[in-house]
């Protein structure tokens, strides 16, 4: 592996990045050591040295008649040279007016000390620091020490006293940075390598699952479609483990129902392409005769040959708009439209147009209900199709001198409609698949042309459509029932 692939790896991205971080903080860590370590340093300098400006004031006089006592005060920079030479003694007035002072190199840029830390250091009872300007570097502030002065009960001004001079303070910054760099740097590194190795074991742990888990996602991507993550444990890394394995399941799940479907549909276009074959090849046939005998054909012949012509087309108009209907339903285009009817007026109406079917198919056609039946609520043109779709599915099994009756009676929710007819029946291993358009039963004996058998799919969608309940009853050689159970209006109809 080139060094480029192996520092792109999550591992490796993330031990830099957590490096970074951890070296930034070292790095704040230490700076704010330093920042505490040079406080500490005058706070403990201040608490130490605070009383040295009240004894200039008790052991010195400071002013003589109201101004300074430059002989005194001579003394008081001698003595304060000799005791301590890191301190600045200034004598400063009521105002904060630098009056005189004694300062290495007598470096001084501002000429007045502002009084506020002053006082404040003179009347807080706290022990905190409190820090006042140096005049020599007046945008910095230092411990100091202060003390009033007063010459026959008379406030003349103040002593302030800077307790690290410029000299001492870079001679202690430059130990104090030697120090600091050798303690931080130490303590730095310790940590650095410490918490840097730690987390490189737990990240090394984390990552390991992770390989783990991209591992058995290349195998599903390469076809193992069994491939599942195996994790033990708790957290984000689980979740995602028991994600992906749920995930992988419905995957395979819905390949599986693409292949059955697609099996399904196989066999659809095969059925499709086998009930047009007849009634196109009928067509071809009476027509390419009608042409080839149009002079010797007799009348009679050539009308029997158009009328079949025309029943075969019908036929296969009936098939295409099945198809169409189908389609809509399933790209879910439809939307019923409920509305309150006489079910009664509805089934007497669908009973009359089907009259003359039934006697021409030889069949008896009948038709019963009471007359005082409940208005019922749904869609009405789709249930017009729902009966006539079985009504046509009853003709199409019932034999030459059988039976077909329609009856509607009362239920405690509503109406129910029955079909029943004395045809072949169905057998008991093809009840479940009667709505289903892919299965075509085995031992029919087709009395006439089947079709493509989408009228009961069609009963179906539009069934379930409304949540209307129905039930299917058959036995073989004796017929079959279908019952339906439509709402009342009182169930809608407040």
């Amino acid at each position: 592996m080139t060094t480029q692939k192996l520092f792109s790896t999550l591992f490796w991205k993330i031990s830099i990045i957590f490096f970074s971080i951890l070296l930034l903080l070292s790095s704040i860590y230490t700076l704010i050591s330093v920042d505490t370590v040079k406080m500490y340093f005058q706070e403990a300098s201040q608490k130490l040295n605070l009383q040295i400006a009240p004894h200039i004031v008790s052991d010195y006089k400071c002013f003589d008649q109201g101004k300074p006592n430059q002989e005194e005060l001579k003394k008081v920079f001698h003595d304060v040279m000799i005791i301590n030479p890191s301190l600045e003694l200034y004598m400063l007035d009521t105002e904060g007016k630098i009056l005189t002072y004694y300062a290495p190199k007598k470096k001084i840029k501002a000429e007045y000390v502002p009084l506020d830390p002053i006082n404040k250091c003179l009347t807080s009872k706290e022990k905190r620091l409190i820090l006042g300007m140096d005049p020599r570097n007046p945008e910095r502030e230092k411990a100091f020490s202060a003390a009033e002065i007063y010459e026959d009960g008379i406030h003349r001004g103040y002593i302030y006293v800077i307790l690290g001079s410029e000299e001492y303070e870079s001679t202690l910054q430059l130990i104090l940075g030697s120090y600091i760099i050798r303690l931080g740097l130490g303590t730095m590194g310790v940590t650095l390598f410490a918490a840097f190795s730690i987390g490189l074991i737990a990240l090394g742990l984390i990552t390991r699952n992770i390989k783990k888990i991209i591992i058995v996602i290349r195998k599903f991507k390469n076809g193992d479609l069994s491939a599942r993550i195996d994790f033990k444990g708790r957290g984000e890394l689980n979740e995602f483990a028991t994600s992906y394995n749920e995930m992988a399941d419905t995957i395979v799940e819905n390949m599986e129902k693409i292949k059955i479907l697609d099996t399904n549909r196989r066999k659809l276009v095969a059925n499709i392409s086998h009930d047009l074959r007849t009634p196109l090849a009928t067509i071809q046939g009476y027509v390419e005769t009608i042409i080839l005998k149009k002079d010797t054909l007799p009348e009679a012949d050539k009308q029997k040959y158009i009328d079949t012509i025309l029943r075969s087309t019908i036929y296969l108009r009936r098939m295409v708009d099945d198809l169409f209907e189908l389609s809509k339903f399933e790209a879910k285009e439809i939307k019923p439209n409920p509305e309150q009817f006489s079910i009664a007026e509805l089934l007497q109406d669908i009973y009359q147009k089907n009259l003359i079917i039934a006697e021409s198919a030889k069949i008896q056609l009948s038709n019963k209900f009471p007359k005082d039946l409940p208005f019922v609520y749904t869609d009405l043109k789709m249930l017009e199709q729902v009966i006539q779709n079985l009504l046509d599915n009853a003709f199409k099994f019932t034999p030459e001198k059988g039976r077909v009756i329609l009856s509607l009676e009362k239920s405690d929710n509503g109406v129910i409609f029955n079909i029943e007819d004395s045809g072949c029946g169905i057998a008991e291993e093809d009840l479940n698949y009667i709505f289903d358009r892919y299965h075509r039963a085995s031992q029919i004996n087709f009395q006439r042309n089947s079709g493509l058998g989408l009228g009961l799919t069609i009963v179906k969608k539009i069934l379930d459509l409304q949540n209307i309940r129905y039930t299917v009853s058959s036995e073989k050689n004796v017929g079959t029932k279908f019952s339906l159970e439509l709402p009342a209006v009182k169930k809608y109809i407040q």
